[in-house]
């Protein structure tokens, strides 16, 4: 006798379904919007060349 119910004979649970992961399916974007230049209320471009000018010596 069986203690399962009658009506899910042959359905599959979650833990035995295949789950494809083949796809580039993006759920959430890598960056928002509030983490950016313009979010933090500061002008896009940036600093970049100046703060590589002054990297410390010991970086290198």
């Amino acid at each position: 006798m069986s203690t399962e119910d009658p009506g899910t004979q042959g359905a599959r649970g979650d833990d035995d379904r295949t789950v494809d992961l083949s796809d580039d399916f993006v759920v959430l974007p890598e960056q928002t919007a509030d983490d950016t230049d313009r979010g933090w209320g500061e002008f896009s471009g940036g600093n970049d060349d100046w703060l590589l000018a002054e990297r410390p010596p010991h970086w290198d």
